[in-house]
């Protein structure tokens, strides 16, 4: 299976900025119709403007926390195109902290923007998708839903999660025959706002005592791929109806490390990468 996505109808959750809209810009290449949504209204016009009238457009204020705001949407959004073939569940958030100083409504709080916006906007247009002649979901992990990064408990419980839901579902699918599919999308280091604005549970220090600006300054040098290269990685990957997306250089080594030593990977991350090497001494 193989889609072409020129005068499909593409769904983008935070398309305001970073990854979001590179995905926008790179659909509307490919001739691909819009509807985009986000918290920040002036990342969205910002996107829009930046796509012009190549396409039709179609954005929305959207919390994908809001369950019925996310179904409400899902309808608005097929009565306007007549159809919907594409979905990217990619808004999402970062909360630092370890678990034993990570709240419980910490942990709420991270799981209904991770998990729960992808699994509200899944739940709310799969059957709309069904509808259509051929319909994908697109759901951004990340790299820390392949491996535990310590310092980030509830970032991980939520990108695990995302990564369960997406495999299920598509095996499920399969065994339906449906027409939809899906990918769980596994990006590493990718530069984006997500670090700088990542929530730190209770005040805390990211891993090894760093500050919030340490935590960004050690980001940026890590983070190797842009949100245009990471886009279009998805985008070919969704093209081809791939399982499983890995999006940079520093994600498939880091796969691969789990892969072979899966007991044992942090150790070797942190002679590879320094990462997290403050605690490890």
């Amino acid at each position: 299976m193989a889609y072409n996505f020129n005068d499909a109808v593409a769904v983008i959750t935070g398309a305001g900025s970073g990854i979001g809209r590179a995905l926008a810009i790179g659909l509307a290449g490919q001739g691909a119709h819009l509807a985009l949504s986000d918290i920040n209204q002036s990342g969205l016009d910002e996107t829009a403007a930046l796509i012009g009238d190549k396409v039709k457009i179609r954005t929305d204020l959207l919390d994908v926390t809001n369950r019925k705001a996310m179904f409400e949407y899902a309808e608005m959004v097929q009565a306007h195109f007549g159809k919907v073939n594409l979905v990217f569940n990619n808004a999402g958030s970062a909360l630092n902290g370890e678990f034993t100083r990570t709240g419980l409504g910490d942990f709420d709080w991270q799981m209904d923007v991770n998990f729960g916006g992808v699994l509200n906007g899944t739940k709310a247009f799969l059957p709309i998708l069904e509808q259509a002649e051929w319909g994908h979901i697109t759901n951004i992990s990340s790299i820390f839903g392949i491996i535990a990064a310590p310092g980030n408990s509830a970032y991980n419980a939520s990108k695990f999660a995302v990564r369960g839901l997406t495999e299920c579902l598509r095996i499920e699918l399969g065994q339906a025959k449906s027409t939809v599919s899906c990918t769980s999308v596994h990006p590493g280091g990718v530069k984006t706002n997500v670090v700088r604005n990542a929530r730190s549970a209770r005040g805390n220090t990211f891993m090894g005592g760093k500050t919030h600006d340490e935590m960004v300054k050690n980001f940026d040098k890590l983070a190797r791929t842009s949100p245009e290269k990471a886009a279009a990685i998805i985008l070919k990957g969704t093209a081809k109806n791939k399982k499983r997306v890995l999006v940079g250089t520093d994600a498939k080594i880091i796969d691969k490390i789990q892969r072979l030593f899966p007991t044992v990977y942090f150790p070797i991350m942190v002679k590879l990468f320094g990462y997290g090497k403050d605690l490890m001494e």
